[in-house]
């Protein structure tokens, strides 16, 4: 059996490129994952959702099923690829803006800071298009108990990517995201005794080479100042986030269940709740600037931010009323790819660098992955209308 992988992600882009990338990767898990639709949760780009009582949910397998947002109605091939490139750009713009927001030296340390504004973007994105006018969703309220536990997860796999992106170069930082695939593979094999198809575990496996080579050969000393590379740090972040993300992946579909809501409902209770709770620990973790001396082109690029974060989650709800899974699958894919060539083209690196074959062969064995998982949906769901 499959893992039970979410289908939402929910929400996670309101905190940065760090965030957009986990709830891409989320619901690219998820549309991928040969399970039961019914059993499958869709999130909107890269939001976030809370809850408590992990334990029951993550260890219960029998959970109330989950009914589905309901979407905006039915629109032509135009349409959806007018989303779907709008949530492209948007998420590649997402990434390289943060990146050169993370580049100030005085904005570098103020994470938590910059994931509570994130969050407060998401939940304002989300009250704005719950209202009767646009009515994408109808809100729901939890209790603080029953999402803190999850509040605090979706802060962490924001906060930790985002750490790795600023200390590491945008090629790395793309390429470590494909270890959420097999770490959340791990996490439902521990937790729920969850397999994959052989021809799926074969295929991971050079993906993690290729992550691997990537890592070691990016975070190398060079003598060219010109050219960017990654810290320590940056790999010791990229890792822990891959962890908080995959984690906050299993639980979503847990949550999901027990509470009974769509992602956009979770992750409308989950924002302001984490931007709250942030507010308790930024005096004693950030290095506040002197915010007269940061440069407006700075605080342009915070509003890019939140407007792209805006943008990507909007979308996402499009793109999953409106796409299958090969095309959400093959816009990831597209996404990953020119992200990590945007991020070869500018961190000054030559072509034959011995990290460029490592790239080639995380992608390739993840983009294998995911045709083994699409036709193994596909063959479940012909053995479901015999």
């Amino acid at each position: 059996m499959s893992a039970p992988e979410p289908k939402e992600r929910a929400g996670s882009f309101s905190s940065s490129s760090a965030e957009t990338a986990t709830h891409e990767d989320n619901e690219k898990l998820a549309r991928l994952d040969p399970v039961g639709d019914e059993e499958k949760l869709k999130a909107p780009e890269e939001l976030e959702i809370d809850d408590g009582g992990e334990d029951d949910s993550l260890l219960s397998r029998e959970s109330a099923r989950q009914p589905e947002p309901t979407p905006p109605p039915p629109s032509s091939f135009r349409s959806a690829l007018i989303w779907m490139s709008i949530n492209t750009l948007a998420t590649i713009g997402i990434v390289f803006t943060n990146k050169a927001i993370f580049s100030e030296p005085s904005l570098k340390l103020a994470q938590l800071t910059f994931a509570a504004f994130h969050f407060f973007i998401t939940w304002l994105t989300l009250f704005t298009i719950s209202r009767p006018r646009f009515a994408f969703f109808m809100p729901r309220r939890a209790t603080i108990r029953d999402i803190m536990p999850l509040a605090i997860a979706m802060s962490l796999n924001v906060i930790l990517p985002n750490l790795s992106l600023a200390f590491s170069s945008v090629t790395f930082y793309q390429v470590a995201r494909i270890l959420l695939t097999p770490t959340v593979a791990a996490m439902n094999f521990v937790l729920y005794r969850a397999t994959l198809p052989r021809n799926a575990i074969l295929a991971l496996i050079p993906a993690c080479a290729g992550v691997g080579m990537v890592s070691y050969y990016d975070s190398l000393p060079t003598a060219d100042a010109s050219v960017k590379t990654t810290s320590g740090l940056g790999v010791l972040f990229a890792f822990l986030g891959i962890f908080a993300s995959s984690l906050y992946t299993v639980w979503i579909a847990s949550y999901h269940r027990k509470l009974n809501m769509t992602s956009m409902q979770l992750l409308f209770n989950q924002a302001p709740v984490s931007a709250f709770m942030l507010l308790y620990v930024i005096p004693f973790v950030d290095t506040f600037p002197v915010w007269a001396e940061v440069p407006v082109s700075r605080w342009v690029m915070i509003m890019m931010s939140g407007l792209f974060a805006s943008l990507i989650n909007i979308s996402q709800f499009f793109i999953i009323a409106q796409t299958g899974p090969v095309s959400s699958t093959v816009v990831g894919h597209v996404k990953t790819c020119t992200i990590v060539a945007l991020g070869w083209i500018t961190s000054g690196r030559a072509i034959g660098d011995k990290s460029v074959l490592g790239v080639f062969v995380a992608i390739g064995g993840i983009i294998a992955y995911s045709m083994v998982m699409l036709q193994e949906k596909a063959k479940q769901a012909a053995r479901g209308s015999r």
